[in-house]
């Protein structure tokens, strides 16, 4: 059991505004510190559970002086790696989350999980285990670096060539205000109420998030919006008819100008039109700024062209906006399936699957509710 071949102990009460300010992190309820102090009442390698709110149960490692507060921390005892450990109970991250009591503010106790069965190996063999760990954690880090790197590097990239197609230096291609060759209409207001049961077209209001669905629509397809208050200055478009409630303007555009082309030369304005959003209680751009805004506008033809070679950029980008996330899952999947071989090993002596794993899990919850 973790309570025998660990030291568990509960942190201590202090309150930001009774503590001095340092570098010393506190750990309490959520995944990351709630503040810094200057105080330190656990030192050297620890484990930390977080006690309380919505990250109660959250494991963390740590090899530095900490304040220990709405939280507890547990230590190996002698020829217990306190590491080997670390990784034990986060192997078993999901049941501790489901040990969690309490109504309106969940909490997990130094009960909830001493109790817990941990494999215990020689000292050696746990250290071993810890070594192999680290290793793969330290490359599972790199390769999300990199593939983070990446995504950041393509968005600069399709910025950088929207930007070029947009910002022609040719005198010959004027640029003019967007009310010379559109119109800008503010959609009209709806209540939860009454999109409450409907299911046709996107509510477009305070994000680029849908507010739900209404049965009318008051803007057609394949049109551009940008969003007044709230995420005030966004820039969205939508190749399907929508109704855009009171926070959101939308473009009527004229005859000399495609509608998707307007789309991509705001967004290579979002750095000024950004500048333009009032900052207060609720963010808001006016009318008149967005009136005032103007664009370069070529030809008919040329606007199609650069529109072609635009959305096929976003397409690229947006497919690496999935796959590159979607490695990054499976790459941390293969890191935990790894990781609990390791620790099943250690328990039985071979390797069984995740899914037996988890049977067994379920099985020890269902052992522990009957014995208590």
């Amino acid at each position: 059991m973790l309570g025998d071949i660990a030291e568990m102990q509960r942190g201590a009460p202090m309150t930001k505004k009774d503590a001095r300010e340092g570098d010393v992190p506190v750990i309490s309820g959520g995944r990351e510190p709630a503040y810094y102090c200057d105080l330190s009442n656990r030192a050297g390698e620890t484990i930390t559970v977080a006690g309380s709110g919505a990250g109660a149960g959250y494991v963390q490692y740590w090899n530095i002086p900490i304040f220990v507060c709405d939280a507890f921390s547990v230590k190996g005892c002698a020829n217990v790696d306190t590491k080997y450990l670390y990784y034990c109970l986060s192997s078993c991250q999901d049941y501790i989350y489901s040990t969690k009591k309490g109504g309106g503010v969940p909490h997990v106790h130094i009960s909830n999980i001493e109790n817990m069965r941990i494999p215990l190996p020689p000292l050696k063999i746990q250290q071993e285990i810890v070594k192999i760990l680290d290793k793969f954690t330290e490359l599972q880090a790199e390769l999300q670096a990199e593939l983070q790197a990446e995504l950041e590097l393509r968005s600069k990239q399709y910025e950088h060539y929207r930007d070029r197609l947009i910002n022609s230096n040719n005198i010959a291609i004027p640029s003019v205000k967007i009310t010379e060759v559109a119109g800008i209409n503010r959609g009209r207001r709806v209540t939860k109420e009454q999109i409450a049961g409907c299911s046709l077209y996107d509510v477009y209001q305070n994000s680029l998030t849908p507010l739900g669905k209404y049965d009318e629509y008051n803007c057609p397809e394949n049109t551009t919006f940008l969003i007044a208050a709230g995420a005030a200055g966004e820039i969205g478009f939508s190749y399907e008819k929508f109704w855009a409630a009171d926070d959101c303007y939308f473009f009527v555009c004229g005859e000399y100008l495609n509608s998707r082309y307007l789309y991509h030369a705001l967004r290579n304005k979002k750095q000024q039109i950004t500048s333009l959003v009032r900052r207060a209680s609720i963010p808001r751009i006016s009318r008149g700024d967005v009136e005032n805004l103007k664009i370069p506008l070529p030809s008919l033809d040329a606007q199609e062209r650069i529109v072609n070679v635009l959305d096929n950029f976003e397409s690229i980008c947006a497919d690496l906006n999935i796959g590159l996330p979607a490695e990054m899952n499976l790459r941390q999947r293969q890191y935990e399936y790894y990781r609990d071989a390791l620790l099943t090993y250690a328990e039985t002596g071979h390797i069984i699957s995740q899914t037996d794993r988890q049977t067994d899990r379920q099985t020890d919850r269902q052992t522990d509710r009957q014995t208590r």
